[in-house]
């Protein structure tokens, strides 16, 4: 929900891979999300680049990566334009 309001997407899609890293480095003492694959396509990414696309959801995402607090260990992102994903 966070992303879908910050970013306003044309096209979003979150899948759960924790289930393959039970037991992993970073899941130790955690039950549940850990693991996310990311994959949002939106016009606020005009402009910009890889690395600032993934800052940008990283600071949306802020507190659900806060490992600290049981947050999310691993995202592996792909953000594009609109232009980008035809």
């Amino acid at each position: 929900e966070k992303l879908s309001t910050a970013l306003q997407p044309t096209k979003i899609k979150i899948t759960d891979f924790s289930h393959l890293h039970t037991g992993h480095a970073g899941t130790a003492g955690k039950d549940g999300e850990t693991h996310f694959e990311l994959f949002v396509v939106s016009e606020q990414f005009k402009g910009l680049r890889p690395v600032a696309r993934h800052q940008a959801i990283y600071k949306i995402l802020k507190d659900e990566m806060d490992t600290n607090n049981g947050g999310i260990h691993a995202l592996k992102i792909t953000a594009r334009t609109p232009d980008e994903d035809k």
